[in-house]
């Protein structure tokens, strides 16, 4: 009985270590990670700065009578478009054609004093300064009709240029006061026309140039990329956001898009630069422009190199930095490595 036992306890043992043995060589295989390595290739590019924002016009205005008085007409509505020249609105006259009646009357009566003293300061009957007081007396009376002209003539608006009505402040009838908006309008024509108004970064700033090319593309005509160079920089942050804006010129041909519409922009700032390009299967923990890539050290072994990408296209991932003096990257079964792990590169 005692020796049957012991083959019993043999067998169990020799069957166990059989099976240990089986288990790690199992787990040594597992631990070893078959991978595709793939050569970083280097491309020319241009450095670009992309940016949002809101289409509007170069010129913006709001059109006001220059005296105050009862809105006898508005011509245009919101929305209509108009041409250069053409009346917009109108005040009643019915006052200031009575002051130039006063004005009239009083220009008249101050011509004939002018002329008695002439004739009695010939006959020595009035005196020198008779007369220079008379000669005042008719020029005030002059200026004052031409005052209250050069104000008649501001009692219509009429277009400086093309364009179209964004809001009608006032309404007929209403009293308004000198200077107060009537229409707010956008300018369409010579060098105005359309332009889409950027917020970018201090840095963005200090790197566009007016006259950079760019690429335009409107939420509202996603099909279409217009061409477009930057019009002109502000020398100032806006307030509420604190960015920096930039106006870029869109060309759009004949079409006539909405004010305010949603716009992306991406501009052209610098000279060709060679930038590297990898495949995106080798981008690993992407989290904005921050990703990491799997390069091997040796035939068996991996590091985790962080990069920062530039931008997207295609067929590759455009990196900006963290690929210096690295010629190769795996691009198969990144997910699954660390640091430690075994690897068995295949051709």
């Amino acid at each position: 009985m005692k020796n049957i036992a012991s083959i019993i306890i043999l067998t169990v043992v020799f069957s166990c270590g059989k099976k240990n043995e089986k288990t790690a060589a199992n787990l040594l295989t597992e631990e070893t990670i078959a991978v595709k390595t793939a050569n970083i290739s280097a491309i020319n590019a241009l450095s670009q700065v992309t940016a949002t924002g809101l289409l509007s016009t170069v010129n913006e205005a709001k059109y006001a009578f220059k005296i105050g008085g009862i809105v006898e007409k508005i011509y245009v509505n919101e929305s209509q478009f108009f041409r250069k020249g053409q009346l917009l609105a109108t005040l009643k006259i019915t006052e200031i054609e009575s002051q130039l009646s006063q004005a009239n009357l009083g220009y008249e009566k101050a011509k004939r004093d002018y002329t008695r003293a002439t004739i009695l300061y010939k006959d020595s009957v009035a005196t020198l300064e008779q007369l220079q007081n008379a000669k005042t007396g008719l020029d005030i009376a002059e200026k004052t009709i031409e005052g209250i002209n050069f104000n008649k003539k501001y009692t219509s608006i009429y277009a400086n240029a093309d364009g179209f009505v964004t809001k009608k402040i006032v309404s007929e009838g209403e009293v308004i006061g000198g200077g107060m908006p009537v229409l707010a309008i956008n300018e369409t024509s010579g060098d105005a026309g359309w332009v889409l108004k950027l917020g970018v970064t201090d840095k963005e700033w200090a790197a566009i140039q007016v006259g950079n090319k760019c690429s335009v593309v409107l939420d509202a005509f996603p099909n279409k990329v217009f061409r477009g160079f930057v019009f002109r920089k502000s020398q100032a942050a806006e307030q509420n956001s604190g960015t920096f804006q930039v106006e870029v010129k869109p060309m759009l041909g004949n079409l006539k898009p909405a004010l305010g519409m949603f716009g992306k922009a991406t501009i052209d700032i610098g000279k060709s630069t060679k930038l590297l390009s990898i495949p995106y299967e080798a981008v690993i923990e992407a989290d904005g422009n921050n990703a990491f890539v799997f390069t091997p050290v040796s035939s068996k072994k991996v590091k985790k190199v962080p990069i920062i990408i530039e931008s997207f296209n295609n067929q590759a991932v455009i990196v900006k930095s963290g690929l210096e003096n690295i010629s190769e990257i795996i691009v198969s079964n990144s997910a699954f490595l660390n640091e430690k792990s075994t690897i068995n590169i295949i051709k």
